[in-house]
């Protein structure tokens, strides 16, 4: 029996000493990743001392722009089924937040490990203004839809209307959470996972956020596996995980004033859909749009079906 459990460690040694070199993924200067994920119309401004990676397409006239704000570990891509629909009438404006994406951590006069709500929210204001947009048309899908309805709580004269896409604001508890979200809640783990991330991870976390995980191609986690090794986003993600308010500033949801339309899959698991009915009870006229069969990206795992009824939500035909 003793030698069949020193044979079995054996194993267990040769396979880590085995895995690990194959699972270790240091981090990636910005500039081997621009090239392919970058490509035109990309473009990178400076915030406050911030570099920020942002397309600004469609028509310049346009007097409230659609401001598109991405989740935890997503990037700008996430949206680009939606921009090819609405960008041939209104500018829209899409962009990497601080920490993730090509954008990467908090640099300049931002604080550098603050990635709570606010801060993201001001940042968001700071760059409307450096791209001179007064007011706008703010959508957020997860993080984003809070940073959306934190901005029109901070600014609401500089918001028209307001989109929510599986939006955070509430506490809540998961049905299920990406695997990446777990480890960076564990702080040994999450310090190890700066340098080892096993690509597999990255498919079952974006796998676990769509309605039909089928649906989640090689390129597709492509995107989400080198994005995250964007030089200093793990660590973004770590302060980020470390950082979540569950729901601590959610009385200031019920002052919204903004037109409101709220988008939730109905396979969502990591904010299940008992969330967005609760936003659309505590934001007086807004309207709540159910998509039985799609998971916490709807807008990404059906851009054509989901942007359909935003485009009726802003008049657009």
């Amino acid at each position: 029996m003793m030698m069949l459990l020193w044979r079995a460690f054996g194993v267990l040694l040769m396979l880590t000493a085995i895995a690990v070199p194959l699972a270790r993924a240091p981090d990636r200067p910005v500039e081997t990743l621009v090239a392919r994920w970058a490509p035109a119309p990309s473009d990178f401004v400076e915030v406050k001392g911030q570099m920020v990676h942002l397309r600004d397409e469609g028509p310049r006239n346009d007097q409230a722009p659609i401001v598109l704000i991405h989740g935890t570990s997503a990037s700008l891509h996430t949206w680009e089924g939606w921009v090819a629909a609405l960008k041939t009438q209104r500018r829209v404006i899409s962009f990497d937040l601080p920490g993730f994406g090509l954008t990467g951590p908090f640099t300049g006069d931002y604080a550098h490990d603050d990635y709570r709500g606010d801060a993201l929210a001001r940042f968001t204001l700071d760059l409307m203004d450096q791209l001179h947009v007064q007011h706008a048309v703010l959508a957020g899908n997860s993080l984003g839809g809070e940073v959306a309805w934190r901005v029109a709580s901070l600014a609401p004269a500089r918001v028209d209307k307001l989109v929510l896409v599986d939006a955070a604001g509430y506490d809540f508890v998961p049905e299920d959470m990406p695997v990446g979200f777990r480890l960076a809640r564990l702080p040994v783990v999450s310090a190890l996972s700066e340098w080892f991330l096993p690509r597999g991870m990255v498919e079952a976390s974006v796998q676990s956020v769509y309605g039909e995980p089928a649906k989640v191609t090689a390129a597709l986690v492509d995107r989400y596996f080198e994005l995250t090794l964007r030089e200093g986003n793990r660590h973004a993600l770590r302060l980020r995980m470390q950082q979540l308010e569950m729901g601590q500033d959610a009385a200031r949801i019920a002052a919204l004033k903004q037109p409101t339309l709220i988008l939730w899959g109905g396979r969502d698991r990591l904010i299940p859909p008992p969330n967005g009915q609760r936003f659309a009870r505590d934001i007086a006229g807004s309207r709540l749009v159910v998509f039985p069969e799609l998971g916490h990206v709807p807008h990404e795992e059906d851009p054509a079906r989901t942007v359909e009824v935003v485009k009726d939500f802003l008049g657009l035909k």
